[in-house]
């Protein structure tokens, strides 16, 4: 008896009664409960397009497989197969490493806490541990996915609310002018006038990032009272004519807005192509029917050379060939018409990423980046709600012909000579023609993109001549971090021991240059 009164005593001693042991219970249990409801979240959210491309998969064999060899069948699924089986050792290595870096960061005091509790009768710390990881689970699972919903009234454009004029439109395409966000500023007409084309794959809003926070690609040329338009795509489960598209349509309402512009400031307009806009743009371009029309050209992180792509590239060259077909992620409309299904194109590139985008590396991810902040008093960024809500709401469908430009540039190398793999109004695209037009061309890239490489994006310069200018981080980077005008790499200025010029700085000295009737600056590779 005196043994018990001892050991109570003892207890009692670390100020660890009945109340704690409930609040540690309910803590563990809330920690647990929220932990499997944010790995389910994430989980449903990365397997949803795996099943749709399950169901096309199926469509397709189901048409395709009886009519090739059997013995060809086997060695592609075997080939299919090794393939699944090589993205999920990555994957789970990079689950591995993602949970490896939060315990380091969470949970190293975890087993002395458990010592403590189990054979020292001391349970504070292990209480604290546990009411930590209820609160930042809690974080994980309900106020950041709140946070994330809230920023949509602050991310991107918001055409529909009248701030920027609709200029005018095809049966594909709006343009929009794009007004300044600083308040005060004046745009000058007689400006030379840039045209912005965004991709069609991760949406135009990126380029409108959170123009509040002065933080948005589009609003950097705005702000400076440069006469600033951006093309926009029309609703493709809307738009026939949108859905049946070509890169000749392309063409053809690019030509259609530079001459608006042309007209409306009497000016060239320098054509601005960011990602896949960057591409589709330079097709644009070499077509010849922007001739007279547009007399610079800008690209931003813009895949020029797929082939050259360590991912993604890299990524369908071990898929076998038959499987290599845009069949498997196409979808058909209640109308007919085919489309390119834009979930599932975004889902390839997390596939090609699977080491840090498999659904326990992206949880444990945003787990640490949460674990930063105090969670009791937690102030979500809003730099990463709205990157979170363009990679979760901002993906649309694709027009197929659209989606067969990009297919070739990732497939078939640019010729020998500098033709590209597509050709537009049945002709060849050269790059040399750039040279021949004397179009000065400033090519933007980022140093940590691992989505369009340095390879990738300044392939051009095997056979023309360009300014080059490298941006730190990734492939939004230029977007959202670098469009603050106060950054280190503020798209208006210079920047860096080399002084190169981001694309705004590049755009207003083009202006100068042209009422002053001066020589351009020479190119720096």
């Amino acid at each position: 008896m005196a043994g018990l009164s001892s050991k109570l005593a003892e207890i009692h001693s670390t100020g660890y009664g009945w109340k704690q042991g409930l609040d540690l219970t309910r803590n563990v249990y809330s920690a647990v409960l929220n932990y499997s409801a944010g790995l389910l979240r994430y989980t449903t959210d990365f397997f949803i397009p795996y099943l749709i491309a399950t169901r096309y998969f199926q469509e397709v064999e189901f048409s395709r497989a009886p009519g090739r060899p059997p013995v060809g069948n086997l060695i592609d699924y075997l080939g299919l197969l090794e393939q699944n089986m090589e993205l999920a050792r990555r994957g789970f290595q990079g689950a591995v490493e993602s949970i490896t870096y939060y315990v380091e960061l969470e949970l190293s005091g975890l087993p002395e806490a458990l010592y403590k509790c189990f054979w020292g009768m001391d349970a504070r710390d292990i209480g604290a541990i546990a009411k930590r990881q209820s609160e930042l689970m809690a974080l994980a699972v309900h106020t950041y996915p709140q946070a994330i919903r809230n920023i949509e009234s602050e991310y991107g454009f918001h055409f529909e609310q009248g701030e920027h004029p609709l200029v005018e439109e095809t049966d594909r395409f709006k343009l929009y002018q794009v007004m300044p966000s600083k308040a005060g500023t004046t745009v000058h007409n007689g400006a030379k006038p840039v045209l912005i084309i965004p991709p069609y794959v991760l949406g135009a809003n990126i380029l409108g990032f959170l123009p509040g926070e002065e933080r948005s690609y589009a609003h950097c040329f705005a702000n400076q009272g440069i006469p600033t338009y951006i093309r926009i795509l029309k609703d493709i489960q809307q738009t026939e004519a949108l859905q049946i598209m070509t890169g000749e349509d392309d063409a053809r309402d690019t030509a259609h807005f530079c001459d608006t512009l042309r007209r409306r400031h009497n000016k060239p307009v320098t054509l601005n192509g960011y990602c896949q806009g960057g591409y589709n743009a330079l097709c644009n371009l070499l077509s010849g029917r922007l001739d007279g029309l547009v007399d610079a050209f800008i690209t931003c992180v813009s895949p020029m050379d797929g082939t050259r792509s360590k991912g993604l590239a890299d990524f369908l060259k071990r898929l076998p060939p038959v499987f290599n077909d845009l069949a498997y992620g196409t979808k058909t409309l209640a109308n007919g018409h085919r489309v390119a299904d834009g979930t599932l194109m975004g889902w390839v590139y997390k596939l090609k990423s699977i080491e840090s985008e498999s659904p326990l590396a992206v949880f444990f991810r945003d787990l640490m980046m949460l674990s930063l902040q105090k969670s009791e008093a937690a102030v979500i960024s809003k730099t990463a709600a709205a990157l979170n809500y363009w990679l979760t709401y901002e993906r649309t469908d694709l027009p197929l012909e659209i989606t067969r430009i990009s297919h070739a540039a990732y497939n078939t190398p640019i010729d020998a000579d500098g033709t590209l793999p597509v050709k537009l109004f049945g002709s060849k695209l050269n790059l040399k023609r750039i040279q021949e037009k004397h179009i000065p061309w400033l090519i933007c890239y980022g140093t940590g993109d691992d989505l369009v490489e340095k390879e990738t994006a300044l392939a051009p310069l095997d056979w023309v001549a360009a300014e080059v200018t490298p941006f730190p981080k990734g492939h939004v980077a230029i977007a959202t971090s670098w469009s603050h005008p106060l950054s280190a790499c503020a798209l208006h200025t210079r920047f860096g021991d080399d002084r190169r010029r981001g694309p705004v700085r590049f755009h207003l000295d083009l202006d100068v240059a042209l009422d002053e009737g001066l020589s351009q600056e020479t190119p720096t590779v």
